[in-house]
């Protein structure tokens, strides 16, 4: 049995894509400062998402409640505290289904923007999001929403850039399932990476975990175009050289900062446009099980599943031309310079193992994965955009490597 995939886009086939991304994209230091007109652009009525605690305590919250004010805007508010669930979704959608929203906002992390995206979405329904999820409900979703801004205050799903919500039930029978639709893609981002100066270790950690994650998952994928290798490439160059200084050397550098944002931001463009592989396909099924953080799950399976598909690669397809793209991250981000692609792709799992210890990124034990949970998990992912064809086994061995 063959391992790997064929390469599946060549010559004119490799040029023949569509690619979707926002309306609008204001990024940089400061751009915050331009979220009161973009909100006015819409209309008077705001609802506007945000996490828990943290950027409410910001001098950027007062700030923008005092300016909204000024602007006679009237804001409703919501907030999300953790992975948004289709119950969450429905409980915000009917506190604001008659009150004329014109706009909404969502500033926050990746659950929060998410949340944003379901609400825009919902508004405008009278079913239960249940109904629209892919692969739980029967519904087809018509892309029909409220206006909606992004503003994420992480570097690190992309969700600022993609076109699906994701939405977690978690239980011994959870999902991980996405409301999904090209037009779910933020009407405008707002990325500052201000915002991202009072994210803990933990957080930006994690989330830039997540962020490389999507990098190299999209770049390999069977479905990479010339637009997401470009993009994809660009954004992991700034990821080697922001990741360590943001969340070890000097979490206040601005331009480390900014680099991760930048890096974030395009593994949304390039994920949406391209897909994932199987460290998603791991989370989607182990983030409906269990409360972890996604960006927990992603960056403590990426290095061991990197290995594998490059292994294969090696013993299979030694010329093949995913292995030559592993070898190019392994030169972008760890400014490796092997002897031959071989050497360079070996290096670059290395490289992640190295960064794995470095980062401190938890194992899945940790939050209570277990050697009984390993058949249950690897029975329900999938891994249809990854570039080889890993066997259960080897599914298995990945996962109990980080339990």
């Amino acid at each position: 049995m063959i391992y790997p995939k064929p390469d599946t886009k060549s010559g004119t086939d490799f040029f023949n894509f569509n690619f979707t991304a926002n309306n609008q994209l204001y990024f940089g230091t400061g751009k915050f400062k331009l979220l009161p007109k973009l909100i006015d652009s819409f209309g008077s009525n705001l609802l506007l998402i945000c996490g828990g605690k943290s950027f409410k305590k910001t001098n950027h919250y007062t700030w923008l409640l005092n300016t909204l004010k000024n602007n006679s805007t009237r804001v409703y508010f919501s907030s999300i505290s953790s992975e948004p669930s289709p119950g969450r979704i429905d409980e915000i959608v009917r506190k604001h289904h008659n009150q004329n929203i014109h706009v909404v906002a969502a500033i926050g992390g990746g659950s929060v923007v998410d949340t944003g995206k379901a609400v825009s979405a919902m508004l405008t329904k009278k079913e239960s999001v249940l109904d629209y999820l892919e692969g739980v409900g029967t519904q087809i979703y018509d892309g029909e929403k409220i206006p909606f801004i992004a503003v994420p205050t992480t570097a690190g799903t992309g969700s600022e850039a993609t076109q699906n919500a994701v939405l977690c039930q978690v239980s011994k029978k959870g999902f991980k399932k996405s409301l999904r639709h090209e037009k779910l893609v933020p009407d405008i981002a707002v990325v500052d990476p201000e915002l991202t100066l009072s994210c803990s270790r933990e957080i930006t950690t994690a989330c830039g975990m997540d962020a490389l994650t999507q990098l190299i998952g999209s770049y390999v994928s069977i479905k990479a175009s010339p637009m997401t290798d470009s993009l994809a490439l660009g954004g992991l160059r700034f990821m080697g050289d922001g990741f360590l200084k943001s969340s070890v050397m000097d979490p206040l550098d601005i331009n480390a900062r900014t680099m991760m944002c930048y890096g974030s931001y395009i593994s949304g463009l390039t994920l949406a446009n391209a897909g994932l592989g199987a460290v998603h396909g791991f989370a989607a099924v182990i983030g409906g099980y269990f409360h972890i953080p996604h960006g927990v799950i992603c960056g403590t399976l990426l290095a061991q599943v990197t290995q594998k598909n490059i292994e294969i690669l090696i013993r299979f397809d030694p010329e093949s031309k995913i292995l030559l793209k592993y070898a190019a991250i392994g030169k972008i981000i760890g400014k490796i310079k092997g002897n031959s692609p071989i050497e360079n792709a070996r290096a670059l799992s290395a490289l992640l193992k190295e960064w794995t210890e470095i980062l401190k990124i938890p194992l899945l034990g940790q939050f209570g994965v277990g050697m009984d949970d390993v058949d249950k998990i690897v029975s329900a992912m999938g891994q249809k955009n990854n570039p080889v064809i890993l066997r259960e086994m080897d599914l298995k061995e990945i996962l109990r490597s980080r339990i």
